[in-house]
């Protein structure tokens, strides 16, 4: 019995007025692969996301997470959005944003159950000692962490990010492709990553998607990462970018 796609999109199109920001889309992940999805910004990375959550709702096509319709078992999914959106001066702690997670609302109150399955989450990211903390008072590192945590917490089979390196150093995203690969090791969860990092794309990604509206190159990071397939969704590859591109 052949396996059904953790992740399906099939001929996704997605228009905002008479602008298509996604075109054609195809794409079948299996179960327990690490995607990472790049391209230049405004490319529609981000929309795809939204189109794989049951968020946005593609023009034609259709969008399955492991053979439902997108939105119909949110309880599979993680997901840890960009960061730069979030409203740093909410009031609230750590422990009751990961709790968030499991009852897909701010809580009133933490019950002694969920505030253990809440620090056992923490810790599992390492930062069991972040509990207590407001959100205000977290670094873009600690903050990351707390929103994986929030991620797993309900231990899904597919974990979703959107460009979750986002105003984190170096040591903070390193540690986050561990977390990651360590979370897949244990679970065998699926991986799909929003990332600008070709490096980080290259050696913690079993597939890669590069993608500028429509697809430019999908498979192992050798075959997606070349130099034909980068410059069609970036226009050019060259040195100013460094490590990132886009």
């Amino acid at each position: 019995m052949a396996t059904v796609p953790a992740l399906h999109l099939h001929h996704v199109t997605v228009r905002r007025g008479e602008v298509e920001i996604l075109t054609d889309v195809d794409l079948d992940l299996p179960p327990g692969r690490f995607l990472a999805i790049l391209g230049p910004n405004g490319s529609g990375k981000s929309t795809l996301v939204k189109v794989a959550l049951g968020l946005v709702a593609p023009d034609r096509g259709h969008a399955a997470i492991f053979g439902v319709d997108a939105g119909d078992a949110p309880e599979r999914i993680g997901y840890v959005p960009q960061l730069k959106t979030f409203d740093r001066t909410f009031p609230a702690t750590a422990l009751e944003l990961v709790v968030s997670g499991l009852r897909r609302r701010w809580p009133a109150r933490v019950p002694p159950r969920e505030r253990e399955r809440a620090v056992a989450a923490l810790a599992d990211v390492g930062a069991e000692h972040l509990a207590r903390r407001s959100l205000s008072r977290l670094s873009g590192g600690e903050l990351q962490r707390a929103f994986l945590a929030r991620a797993l917490v309900r231990r899904p089979d597919l974990v979703v990010l959107d460009e979750p390196a986002t105003g984190v150093d170096f040591l903070a995203e390193h540690d986050l492709s561990r977390l990651l690969e360590r979370y897949q090791e244990e679970t065998g969860a699926t991986i799909v990553m929003v990332t600008h990092d070709l490096a980080a794309a290259r050696h913690h990604a079993s597939d890669v998607l590069v993608l500028n509206r429509v697809v430019h190159g999908f498979g192992p990071p050798e075959e997606a990462l070349a130099r034909d397939c980068l410059e069609r969704a970036y226009g050019h590859v060259g040195h100013d970018h460094g490590p990132v591109i886009g």
